[in-house]
């Protein structure tokens, strides 16, 4: 089986977390929508098809690992392409196979979306070249003459990102229910840890350690504590969690339920209801909840997140230059890529900050990528140079034995170029930032 996964127009719906990745690899529960979607449909060959200018950087990295990128000029069969935002358990992978089973060119759709669609090798080499941008709804009326279309209402497609951190706990609990209850630990757990409920609800991968004087909560949930991660004494893990390989959770810290934490982090504090990708810091006390927090981040002693109006009301987040109502009173905020918080950072609720955004102080507001934030300090929002982004991340990440790659300040390049009127329109300035 030859199997595509791409993304449609509703990418921005997602940014700035969708800025730097395609929207197949946000995560929900113990793993990111592609490998859902992989795990479900075991084809023999995956392509991935992403916006043009992160595909060279898709192709260095998953390149290796035998993915195929935008290419659409070697399909040897009928291919099934699958929109990147579909949440795929075992009875929507079952649902898949079976309704494009029986013959190729065949669309699911949901409403508008497409969900689904498998297209023979003829009609894959007239339409495929539209899969290297997201995907339009006009598509799908392109496509009515000649394919067959069902809806299929039940599909599960992530629309916003609250989605993602409102339903995380749920799919936590599935994703360890199917691969981890009972399973016998590989890592240590000191004698002087406290489990309350079901052991069989904890699981602790080869060479993590679990210290004296934790307590694992998994009465409402499960707890799993990925390979190489340390658990410092007096901390406390509710379940259900999902935390990371070679992960530092501080002593003391408070590591609430639907918390999702990312390899290679460094979380103290409170954390709650929370995404967190991987190579971000959160290290001293500070309150995360109902967030999603990208990849290389640093959030400074103090750095708290609101996730509740002081009205009760249900939170509104802007999307498209529109304010849109989430439903949900518990909504925090979405912190792009790169971004770096100063000691004492306080975050309304529903805000989003852009990738390699500086704040400090008080944020009320969406702040754009590549600014330098500190209103409640008295300074106008200033463009940060791009030169200084790219030497930042370089540094942070050789903190981590990691080298900058070629293709990633590419990247970081053409992210600035493409948020330069989001600035515009916010009033960012250009020039040095003064306090």
């Amino acid at each position: 089986m030859i199997v595509g996964i791409f993304e449609d127009e509703k990418v921005d719906y997602f940014y700035p977390l969708t800025y730097t990745r395609a929207v197949y690899d946000l995560r929900i529960g113990m793993y990111t929508l592609r490998e859902r979607i992989i795990e479900g449909l075991k084809p023999d060959v995956i392509h991935l098809f992403v916006r043009d200018y992160l595909a060279e950087l898709y192709r260095w990295r998953e390149g290796k690992k035998g993915y195929k990128v935008n290419e659409v000029d070697d399909i040897a069969d009928d291919i099934l392409l699958v929109n990147g935002r579909l949440l795929v358990d075992q009875p929507t992978a079952e649902t898949l196979l079976k309704a494009i089973a029986s013959e190729s060119n065949t669309l699911l759709a949901k409403g508008n979306d497409i969900v689904a669609l498998k297209l023979s090798k003829e009609l894959a080499e007239k339409y495929l070249e539209l899969f290297l941008k997201p995907v339009s709804a006009e598509l799908l009326i392109d496509l009515k003459e000649s394919v067959k279309v069902l809806q299929y209402a039940e599909a599960k497609l992530v629309d916003y990102p609250w989605d993602i951190v409102l339903n995380n706990a749920e799919w936590i609990k599935y994703d360890f229910e199917r691969k981890f209850k009972g399973k016998e630990w590989e890592g240590e757990v000191d004698k002087n840890v406290v489990i309350y409920g079901d052991k069989a609800n904890v699981y602790v991968a080869k060479g993590a350690s679990v210290e004296a004087f934790t307590v694992i909560d998994v009465r409402e949930g499960p707890v799993y504590i990925g390979e190489n991660t340390r658990v410092q004494p007096g901390c406390r893990i509710e379940g259900p969690t999902c935390i990371g390989k070679d992960t530092l959770i501080v002593g003391g810290a408070q590591i609430r339920e639907g918390s999702n934490i990312g390899d290679v982090c460094r979380v103290g504090g409170e954390f709650e209801e929370s995404v967190m990708h991987g190579y971000t810091n959160k290290y001293h006390a500070g309150f995360i909840g109902h967030a999603y927090i990208g990849e290389w981040v640093n959030l400074g002693a103090l750095t708290t997140n609101s996730d509740l109006k002081d009205t009760y009301g249900t939170v509104k987040v802007t999307i498209r230059d529109k304010r849109v109502d989430t439903g949900s009173r518990k909504v925090g905020c979405f912190i792009g890529d790169m971004v770096k918080t100063s000691i004492g950072v306080v975050i309304y609720t529903g805000k989003k900050i852009g990738v390699s955004a500086h704040l400090h102080g008080v944020v009320w507001e969406d702040v754009p990528s590549f600014t330098i934030y500190a209103k409640s300090l008295g300074a106008e929002p200033t463009e940060l140079l791009l030169e200084s982004a790219i030497e930042t991340q370089r540094r942070m990440m050789s903190r981590r034995k990691k080298i900058l790659s070629k293709y990633e300040i590419e990247v970081i390049k053409k992210i600035f170029e493409l948020t330069a009127e989001e600035r515009k329109k916010a009033g960012v300035k250009k020039g040095r930032f003064k306090l």
